[in-house]
């Protein structure tokens, strides 16, 4: 039965991790849920669940995984597909620490980052603009599917620069969106571009 309405893509980052991790730079670190997860991914899934997901597309990090697990639990889901390109930024050697950590570390290259050139590495890590053409391409893919709505369970990063992308607004603008975790931002295409539908449910 073909879709009434807009294509939709459902943005949902993953529900939060232990608290050992609260206010710390995670991205490719393969870490796992909090004791909060089940109850955020009930209540999440009670949001997602209105929208009738045909597809389902996931980050393999683990806490990505572990939240489309438990969505599973509480709704209907497709077999998810696992999209190594929908993972969270490296951030290299900042990975696990506080940004009053990193500002004491590496105090210019926390300028440089502010800067939001697309040449500009993580030390040790992913080039912020190798991070934006993959989350880029994936969303182009996802964008050009047969399915009417599309559910994409990854990171707050991964779900910044996908809004970006639809919305047209340049790549500084990504910390605009505060985007919390187990909560969905939706996004309707028409032919003019991608119009923001709901952010945080």
């Amino acid at each position: 039965m073909k879709q009434s309405g807009p294509k939709k893509l459902l943005l949902a980052r993953h529900c939060e991790t232990g608290p050992d991790y609260s206010g710390r730079f995670v991205g490719s670190s393969d870490i796992g849920l909090g004791p909060n997860g089940p109850e955020q991914a009930r209540r999440l899934a009670g949001v997602v669940k209105g929208y009738r997901p045909e597809a389902v597309y996931c980050s393999p990090l683990r806490r990505a995984r572990q939240t489309v697990e438990l969505l599973g639990e509480y709704m209907e889901l497709g077999e998810p597909v696992f999209d190594d390109d929908l993972r969270e930024i490296d951030f290299g050697r900042w990975e696990g620490l506080a940004f009053d950590e990193i500002v004491g570390r590496d105090p210019e290259l926390v300028k440089d980052w502010a800067a939001w050139s697309p040449d500009f590495a993580f030390p040790d890590g992913e080039v912020t603009g190798d991070f934006l053409a993959r989350v880029h391409g994936a969303g182009n893919r996802l964008a050009g599917s047969d399915a009417g709505t599309i559910l994409v369970v990854a990171h707050g990063g991964v779900v910044r620069a996908m809004l970006c992308h639809f919305l047209r607004l340049p790549p500084e603008h990504y910390l605009l969106f505060d985007i919390k975790p187990a909560r969905l931002a939706v996004i309707d295409f028409f032919p003019e571009g991608g119009v923001l539908s709901g952010l945080n449910l």
